[in-house]
């Protein structure tokens, strides 16, 4: 990812070299709780119901705890009876958010902070990015996932 600002001598265009052409998509899930980023996963390529359903089975089940609630956007892959039977044998329940409402989406806070990071770093190839997005993870605190789900409208966290 390239930055979309920068700073440079006044009455100067500001020029950056950022490749064109020959990108590719990377796909990033994870599951955000109170106190950490947690079931991160990076797909090559654009997520599908497919996809999204490997990531829950491989992934998602094995962080959930009875209890847990499960907050989702309305992309088609996250609706699939299949992936609301696996996340409610795993004890969860799972909420879906109303259409276009980014700003009730916690994760989507952590998501933002994290395409930042990515931008700032510069990274052009796809390993590079994958070990970067790993590191990333890891550097995000407690505190802040307790922020983003009281920012989101939710109840105070307890730690």
């Amino acid at each position: 990812m390239a930055p979309l600002r920068g700073w440079g001598p006044k009455g100067k265009r500001l020029r950056g070299l950022a490749p064109h052409g020959h990108w590719r998509t990377l796909t990033f899930l994870g599951a955000l709780r109170c106190d950490r980023l947690a079931a991160p996963c990076v797909f090559d390529g654009p997520i599908n119901g497919q996809c999204f359903r490997a990531y829950v089975e491989q992934q998602l089940i094995t962080v959930l705890k009875p209890g847990d609630i499960v907050i989702m956007d309305n992309l088609g892959s996250h609706k699939s009876a299949a992936i609301r039977q696996m996340i409610k044998a795993a004890g969860a329940r799972l909420w879906y958010l109303p259409p276009y409402s980014p700003d009730l989406n916690p994760i989507e806070q952590a998501f933002a902070k994290i395409k930042h990071w990515m931008r700032q770093a510069q990274k052009r190839t796809v390993e590079d990015t994958w070990r970067h997005i790993g590191h990333l993870v890891e550097a995000i605190e407690a505190a802040e996932c307790k922020n983003y789900f009281e920012n989101a409208g939710y109840a105070s966290v307890k730690t």
